[in-house]
């Protein structure tokens, strides 16, 4: 936080640990992660332009973090090398024992694990399919619009032959989106522009997705309304 403070010109900033806590709040426990809440305050000299439009004080300044604990998936996922031309997110490191005539920099497309009861090119069940679940607190009739269109998903698994392949439900009552097994579509009220923004918790080891978050913002539906008006 101290360094991206300094780079963006916002202001020499140093954590002040006495004003900074672990929040009781957010201590979390789940079947297959374990989050922890804290408030981290820095203190600087003097305070750049954007920090001082966001904070009372700009000589002061509180950061709420998350530090996650997440248990790795098991070793049955099958990696799949990047290709530029794919359409594919990826994750990256640097492997120094290959050899001098190849990349050091190797690539992991990111994937959710999808895999076939009966492997093979013809059309199969699924042993689990890959299941997103929607924030209960999205407004109707825009909640159903979005389960409805978050479903066309399905036709689009079945025809690549993976039956049942995906799924879009209501978030249960009783579920923490904090919790992984839950991949996510969120909505929230922003300033900033109305469109999507993807996310995902991955196995750095393979580039399985354990956790893929999508966040809808409520400026969108005005946005698409804007746009469709606009050209017609």
């Amino acid at each position: 936080v101290s360094s991206i403070l300094q780079q963006t010109e916002q202001g020499n900033y140093r954590l002040d640990l006495s004003r900074s806590v672990i929040l009781p709040k957010g201590i979390k426990s789940f079947e297959k992660n374990a989050d922890v809440d804290v408030q981290l305050t820095f203190k600087g000299d003097v305070a750049g332009a954007q920090v001082a439009q966001v904070t009372p004080d700009g000589t002061l300044m509180s950061v709420r973090m998350r530090y996650s604990f997440v248990e790795l998936p098991d070793t049955d996922y099958q990696p799949r090398a990047y290709h530029p031309m794919s359409g594919y997110l990826s994750d990256e490191y640097r492997d120094y024992a290959t050899p001098f005539d190849q990349p050091l920099v190797q690539r992991f497309i990111l994937r959710h694990r999808l895999q076939k009861v009966h492997s093979g090119p013809a059309p199969s069940e699924v042993v689990k399919p890959i299941t997103y679940y929607l924030d209960p607190g999205v407004p109707e009739p825009i909640r159903s619009a979005l389960l409805d269109g978050a479903r066309w998903w399905e036709t689009a698994f079945t025809r690549a032959g993976f039956i049942n392949g995906f799924k879009v439900e209501l978030l249960p009552a009783d579920a923490d989106p904090q919790d992984i097994r839950y991949n996510m579509i969120q909505w929230v009220h922003r300033a900033t522009r109305g469109w999507s923004y993807g996310a995902a918790l991955t196995d750095p080891r393979t580039g399985e997705i354990i956790k893929g978050q999508v966040t809808l913002g409520s400026l969108r539906v005005r946005q698409d309304y804007l746009i469709a008006k606009g050209l017609t």
